[in-house]
């Protein structure tokens, strides 16, 4: 018997994706438990539209991720900082600062763990850090850590 996995089953297949089992299986175990459902005309069109859905979803988040690296090229963010003699910071500029700075100063909104940092931020200067986001696009966001006055 054919049928359309509504979730992940060990053994069987992933999600959406139709898969042949026997009978007795299907209608006992399966079914009951909303794990799959059989492979009719409905269900498959069903399948189809979802699929094509789920592609255009992913295209538009991909054109989304592209637009921000770009935006990410041209913008600065500055963070102000306390500092001890020498330079050194009170503490470190995290992830977590420099997410909320972007947002606040030019509005875009990257979650901290999407940042990449290679060492801590403890001393004034310009920074670059690489944010993934998502689908194989990266991008650069230039940091300046300023003197908080």
């Amino acid at each position: 018997m054919k049928v359309i996995l509504q979730q992940d089953v060990k053994g069987q297949g992933k999600r959406g994706q139709m898969v042949n089992v026997s009978d007795g299986y299907a209608r006992n175990f399966l079914f009951p438990k909303n794990l799959a459902v059989p492979a009719n005309a409905d269900n498959v069109n069903k399948m189809k539209m979802q699929d094509k859905a789920r592609a255009a979803q992913m295209a538009a988040e991909k054109a989304e991720a592209e637009a921000i690296a770009e935006k990410l090229k041209a913008i600065v963010v500055k963070i102000p900082a306390k500092a001890g003699s020498g330079g050194r910071l009170f503490g470190a500029v995290t992830t977590k600062e420099v997410s909320e700075a972007l947002l606040a100063q030019h509005e875009i909104n990257i979650n901290k763990s999407k940042l990449v940092q290679d060492e801590p931020i403890k001393s004034f200067g310009t920074y670059q850090l690489k944010a993934k986001l998502g689908y194989e696009i990266s991008g650069a966001v230039n940091v300046v850590v300023t003197e908080d006055k």
